[in-house]
């Protein structure tokens, strides 16, 4: 919500909130702003303004920012691994048009899927409990990427293994990398001895950067 001092139900939230978590009219419901602000307030019903129940709260960043750059595949699998990676707490999520894309968005079509991506991050992001909204950047090559994320790391078979410091991992095709990408120089990162789908691979390391930062997992020495 753009106003937590005026706190209004979209027709979206009204669905989600009676449909979904089937909330009755004086129940507690959390309203974000999605720029890690919220408060508790009450439903009051359909087309009701939300009643306040607390005051405005700031939710403080938990660490370094976490980016995942990953190119779109066929159908709506890069949707699925766009939601996951809200969940899991990316910070901002990259679009890559690499060599061996398939999917490549014009100006007009990448406007709408960048519409359509917003409405699944605020539905991750209300699933979650999330304050904070990812920032959407690109598409851009893995060049221009390299330029605009600091610490950006290839996931690649045969990478080596994950440092403690790891924020910023870009996923390739199903095709692989180019041997004109690879000749960027960049670092690499192993995400496992398997091969992965595309979006699978962007989650484990939406996972991967998500579970450093926050210590869950400690690289061996």
């Amino acid at each position: 919500m753009a106003d937590l001092n005026h706190p209004v139900a979209t027709a979206d939230d009204d669905h989600h909130l009676t449909r979904v978590l089937r909330l009755r009219s004086g129940e507690a419901v959390v309203a974000a702003d999605g720029r890690g602000r919220f408060r508790l307030c009450r439903y009051q019903g359909l087309g009701q303004p939300l009643e306040f129940d607390g005051d405005v709260i700031e939710d403080p960043p938990v660490g370094e920012p976490v980016t995942v750059a990953f190119a779109p595949v066929k159908g709506d699998r890069p949707e699925w691994a766009f939601a996951k990676l809200v969940e899991l707490g990316a910070d901002t999520i990259c679009l890559l048009v690499t060599d061996r894309s398939v999917i490549r968005w014009g100006e007009e079509r990448a406007e709408k899927q960048r519409l359509r991506l917003d409405k699944i991050a605020l539905a991750a992001a209300a699933q979650c409990r999330r304050t904070t909204l990812p920032a959407l950047v690109g598409p851009m090559t893995l060049a221009e990427a390299a330029d605009a994320i600091d610490g950006l790391t290839v996931a690649d078979i045969g990478g080596a293994p994950p440092a403690a410091a790891l924020r910023a991992v870009a996923v390739g095709p199903e095709g692989g990398w180019s041997d004109q990408e690879r000749a960027l120089g960049l670092p690499t990162v192993s995400l496992g001895s398997t091969v992965l789908r595309a979006e699978t691979a962007a989650v484990a390391a939406g996972t991967l950067c998500q579970w450093l930062r926050d210590g869950s997992v400690t690289p061996p020495q």
